[in-house]
């Protein structure tokens, strides 16, 4: 399996809120699946980042397609060559 990053640019508007709890209930459904690791929007620059461990780029285009949010998305997709932080590493031992 490879990761892939999407960067997504959005505009909203009534329709787009309206479509945000049948998007959070796919979003959900692929970080339940281990299809999403990281899921992230800032309101500030209307913008969200996606982490998808999937076989190809092809998978991170029909997983995007699924969101009735894809009609406002304009976005990149960018396979990671390297991807590390605290959560991927074994938790400090503590010793009595």
């Amino acid at each position: 399996m490879k990761k892939f990053q999407v960067s997504i640019r959005f505009e909203m508007d009534e329709a787009f809120m309206h479509d945000v709890p049948r998007h959070r209930t796919v979003v959900n459904k692929l970080i339940e699946d281990g299809i999403i690791d990281h899921y992230v929007v800032s309101m500030e620059t209307m913008r969200s980042w996606i982490t998808f461990t999937v076989a190809s780029r092809e998978d991170v285009e029909n997983h995007l397609r699924r969101s009735p949010l894809h009609k406002y998305w304009e976005y990149d997709i960018h396979e990671i060559f390297v991807v590390d932080g605290q959560h991927y590493r074994l938790p400090a031992l503590q010793y009595n």
